[in-house]
C-alpha cells in the first residue's frame, strides 16, 4: 500500500514547486486542481449536478463555461457549497482510483489541493504537508505570477484557510521563503516516509 501525501499551502506559498520536485525524485504528485477542470468537462455525475443548479448554459460546446459558474459562486458561501458538493466527490473517488492504480510500483504518492483541508481531502491522505512562505512573499510571487492587483491577491489570500489553521493540521512544514533550501526538506520528508531510501541516491549525487 502506498504512503499518501498532501501538499497544500496557500496562494503563492509555492506548493506546484514542491510537488515538482517530488516529481523528480521519482514520486507522482496528483495535481487536484488540473485533475478537477478534466473532470468537470468530462463526468457526466458533474455535469448533470451542475445544469441542474446553474443552468445547461453553465456548458457550451462540450466546455465548462467559467465566468459563468464564477459567478454564480462569487461572494455567495451557499453556492460555494453546492458547487463543492457537486464536483469534490468525484474528485475524491478518482484520486482514489489514481493512487491505486500507481500504487502498484510506487511506495509513495502525492495529491496537491491549496483547498485539501476544505474541500473534505484529508483524510485521502496519510499524511499532511504544509508549504509555507511568509505573507509579502505569496502576494509578490502571486502579482508577479498572475500579472493581478495586490489588493486582488489579498482578497483571494483572505478567502482562504489561514495558515496557522492549515499548520494545526500539517504533519509536515516545508518553508519556501526564498531563504531557506527547498531540496534538503523535500529530501528529508522522504527519507522519513519512505522505506525504500533509493529514491535518495540520484538526488545526492
Amino acid at each position: 500500500m502506498a504512503i499518501k501525501i498532501g501538499i497544500t499551502g496557500g496562494i503563492g506559498s509555492g506548493k506546484s514547486v514542491v510537488s515538482r520536485l517530488l516529481e523528480i525524485m521519482g514520486i507522482p504528485v496528483y495535481i487536484s486542481d488540473t485533475e478537477a477542470k478534466r473532470i468537470t468537462n468530462t463526468d457526466e455525475v458533474i455535469r448533470r449536478g451542475l445544469c441542474s443548479l446553474v443552468g445547461h448554459e453553465v456548458f457550451q460546446n462540450g466546455e465548462l463555461n467559467r465566468p459563468l459558474l464564477a459567478s454564480y459562486m462569487f461572494g455567495n458561501p451557499e453556492h460555494i457549497k453546492e458547487v463543492n458538493e457537486i464536483i469534490h466527490p468525484q474528485v475524491k473517488e478518482d484520486f482514489h482510483q489514481w493512487a491505486i492504480r500507481q500504487q502498484e510500483n510506487q511506495p509513495l504518492v502525492g495529491m496537491e489541493s491549496a483547498i485539501l483541508i476544505e474541500a473534505g481531502f484529508r483524510g485521502e491522505v496519510d499524511f499532511l504537508v504544509m508549504v509555507y512562505a511568509p505573507l509579502e512573499v505569496r502576494v509578490e510571487r502571486a502579482v508577479k505570477r498572475d500579472g493581478s492587483s495586490r489588493e486582488l491577491v489579498m482578497k483571494r489570500i483572505e478567502a482562504q484557510m489561514s495558515d496557522e489553521v492549515k499548520r494545526n493540521h500539517a504533519d509536515f512544514v516545508i518553508v519556501n521563503d526564498d531563504e531557506t533550501s527547498l531540496i534538503p526538506q523535500v529530501l528529508e520528508l522522504i527519507s522519513l516516509l519512505s522505506k525504500n531510501n533509493h529514491y535518495l541516491c540520484s538526488a545526492k549525487k
